[in-house]
C-alpha cells in the first residue's frame, strides 16, 4: 500500500496484516511486565548500582555466575524440554557468550562487543530457540538459584535483587519480542552484526 504525504513524497506502507503484528518497545515492555511482575525501570536498577555491579563482581565474578548458571542448566534432568532449547549449544560457549555479555552490560569492559559485534541484538540472538513463558520462568530459576550458591551475591542483597529484576524482565521481554520477529532481524549467532540493537 502506498500513499502520499503532505510534501508529496510517496510513503510505502506495510499490509495490514503486517502491522497487527508489530508491537512497539512500550507494547513488549508492557507484555514482558504482565508476564514478569517487574517493570521496565524496575529492570533498570541492575545497571545503576553505585559500586557498579562490575566493581562488586568484577569479571571473575561475572564467569563464576555463569558458571553456575549453566552447569545447573545442563544438568536439568527434570525439565528435559528446556535442556533441549540449548541442544545447539555447547556449555562454554554458552558461558563465555553470558560472562561477556554480563561484564559488558554491568560497567565492565566491552567483551561482548569484541566477539559479537557492535551490537547486542539479544532477541534476534534467542530467535532460532524454542522459548516461550515457562522456558523464561525456568531460565529465571536456575539464574535465582546460582545467585543463592555465588559467594559474592549471596552476600550482597541490594545487588541480587537488583540483578532478579534485571534477568526476569529481559527473560519475558525476550520471550514477547521473539514473537514478532522478522527473518532480518534474526541474528547471525557468532558472527559479526551488522544490524541494529534489540
Amino acid at each position: 500500500v502506498s500513499v502520499t504525504n503532505q510534501w508529496g513524497s510517496l510513503l510505502l506502507i506495510a499490509p495490514p496484516l503486517f502491522l497487527d503484528f508489530a508491537m512497539s518497545k512500550q507494547e513488549l515492555r508492557q507484555a514482558a511486565f504482565e508476564s514478569s511482575g517487574i517493570s521496565y525501570e524496575q529492570s533498570l536498577e541492575a545497571a545503576q548500582l553505585n559500586p557498579s555491579l562490575y566493581k562488586r563482581l568484577g569479571e571473575e565474578g561475572f564467569l563464576s555466575l555463569s558458571t553456575l548458571f549453566y552447569d545447573r542448566v545442563f544438568e536439568d534432568k527434570e525439565a528435559t524440554w528446556f535442556l533441549n532449547i540449548f541442544s545447539s549449544s555447547t556449555k562454554n560457549g554458552a558461558i563465555d557468550n553470558q560472562y561477556r555479555f554480563l561484564v559488558q552490560t554491568f560497567g565492565g569492559p566491552d567483551l561482548y562487543r569484541e566477539k559479537k559485534g557492535k551490537y547486542t541484538r539479544l532477541v534476534g540472538r534467542h530467535a532460532n530457540f524454542n522459548i516461550g513463558t515457562n522456558a523464561a520462568f525456568r531460565w529465571v530459576e536456575h539464574m535465582e538459584k546460582a545467585m543463592q550458591e555465588h559467594v559474592l551475591l549471596r552476600g550482597d542483597e541490594e545487588a541480587t535483587n537488583a540483578l532478579k529484576k534485571y534477568f526476569a524482565f529481559t527473560a519475558h521481554y525476550i520471550v514477547a519480542a521473539s514473537e514478532y520477529m522478522r527473518s532480518d532481524q534474526l541474528s547471525g549467532g557468532t558472527q559479526m552484526d551488522q544490524g541494529q540493537n534489540w
